[in-house]
C-alpha cells in the first residue's frame, strides 16, 4: 500500500506528460492543417482572405479617421454659421430662407373633369410644388382649396404623410370662400391681362386641372364668374418657341418662386425651363430649334418629380431634379393647364 501511494505522483506526472504532449501533438495537427488549407485555397480565396484580415488589422485606424472627419464638418459647420448660413443637416447648405407674404394657392375643383391617371399627375405636381416651396430662398404662403375626391383618395392612399406637411394650408373650402376677392390674381393664359410684376399683398391663383384641352377657357371662365382679377405670365415676352407652349401647376408654381428670387422673369423661366426644345430668349429667334409639338403635354411631372418627393413629408426632398422631359406652355390655348 504504502509502495503503490508513493508511485501515485509519479503516475500522475507522467499523466501529465502525456496529456501535454497530446495537446501540442494536436496543435500542431490543427496549424498543419490550417496551414494546408491556405494552400489549397485559389489564388482569389487567398487573396480575399488576405484583405480579410487586413481590414480587421485597421479597424482601429478606421475608427480614428472617422472621428477626425466628424470633427472637420462639426469645424465646417461652426464657419458657415459665422458666415450667417445654415446647416440643414448631411444633404447640402443654403442660407436662411426669407418667407414671402405672397399667398400662392391650387385651385382643386376641378376634380370631377378629370380621369383617375389624370388626378395622379396633378398629385405629383402639388406634390413638386410643395418640395420646391420648402427648399427655397423666399417660400410663399401655400394653399391647396377644394382639396377632396379623388385628389384626397390618392393622397390618402398614395401618400399619406401629407397630413404632416409643414407651411401648407390644405382646405376643402373654395379659395373665394377663405381669402378675400380683393387680394385674389387667377393665372391663367387666356386673360388679356399680363403679369409685368408680382404684388406680394395679392393671392395668385392655379387652377388645378391636368385636361388635355378638353376644357379650354374654364380657368378664364372661372375668374370671370367670380368677379376677381386674372392675368397670364409674360412667357410671350420673354421666351420664343416654335413648339406648343404648355406649363404644368408646378411649372407656373416653380416660376413665380424663381421670380421672388432673382426678380427677373426671362431668368425665371429659363430657370424653370432651361432644356425645353425650341426655346430660345426673344431677340434670338434665329436659334429656333426643332420644336417638341406635344399633344399631351401634361405628361410633364410624371418624368421630373424629384426623389425628393419621396419624403415630401419627412425629408422634403429632394433635392435633385430627375427631367427626363419637361413639356412647354400653350400661352393662347391652354388656360386649363393653369397656365398664365
Amino acid at each position: 500500500m504504502a509502495t503503490d501511494m508513493a508511485n501515485a505522483p509519479a503516475v500522475q506526472e507522467r499523466s501529465h506528460e502525456c496529456a501535454n504532449n497530446e495537446n501540442e501533438s494536436t496543435k500542431d495537427e490543427n496549424e498543419t492543417v490550417q496551414t494546408g488549407e491556405t494552400e489549397s485555397l485559389s489564388k482569389r480565396q487567398r487573396k480575399k482572405l488576405l484583405k480579410s484580415q487586413q481590414w480587421e488589422e485597421q479597424r482601429e485606424l478606421r475608427k480614428q479617421k472617422r472621428k477626425e472627419r466628424k470633427q472637420q464638418r462639426k469645424l465646417e459647420r461652426q464657419a458657415q454659421a459665422d458666415d450667417g448660413v445654415e446647416w440643414t443637416g448631411k444633404k447640402r447648405l443654403r442660407r436662411s430662407a426669407e418667407p414671402s407674404s405672397l399667398r400662392l394657392v391650387i385651385d382643386c375643383s376641378f376634380d370631377n373633369l378629370m380621369l383617375l391617371k389624370d388626378v395622379k399627375k396633378l398629385h405629383k405636381q402639388i406634390q413638386r410644388s410643395y418640395a420646391e416651396n420648402r427648399r427655397t430662398l423666399h417660400p410663399v404662403q401655400f394653399y391647396l382649396t377644394s382639396h377632396g375626391g379623388q385628389l384626397k383618395q390618392i393622397m390618402d392612399e398614395i401618400n399619406k404623410g401629407w397630413v404632416n406637411w409643414k407651411d401648407v394650408h390644405v382646405k376643402p373650402e373654395a379659395f373665394h370662400e377663405i381669402l378675400s376677392k380683393d387680394d385674389l390674381v387667377y393665372l391663367t393664359s387666356d386673360s388679356p391681362n399680363v403679369l409685368e410684376e408680382l404684388d406680394e399683398a395679392k393671392a395668385y391663383v392655379i387652377g388645378g386641372l391636368v385636361d388635355h384641352n378638353h376644357h379650354k377657357g374654364i380657368t378664364f371662365g372661372r375668374a370671370q364668374e367670380l368677379g376677381i382679377a386674372h392675368a397670364q405670365l409674360p412667357l410671350g415676352s420673354f421666351v420664343k418657341m416654335n413648339s406648343r407652349k404648355v406649363l404644368a401647376v408646378n411649372h407656373v408654381f416653380e416660376i413665380i418662386l424663381a421670380f421672388l428670387e432673382k426678380r427677373d422673369w426671362q431668368e425665371a423661366f429659363f430657370t424653370v425651363l432651361p432644356q425645353r426644345k425650341g426655346a430660345v430668349p426673344v431677340g434670338q429667334e434665329d436659334k429656333l430649334g426643332e420644336g417638341n409639338d406635344e399633344e399631351d403635354s401634361d405628361e410633364d411631372s410624371d418624368a421630373e418629380q424629384a426623389t425628393s418627393e419621396k419624403g415630401t413629408d419627412s425629408k422634403d426632398q429632394s433635392d435633385s431634379r430627375q427631367e427626363d422631359h419637361i413639356p412647354l406652355l400653350n400661352q393662347s390655348e391652354s388656360s386649363e393647364r393653369n397656365a398664365a
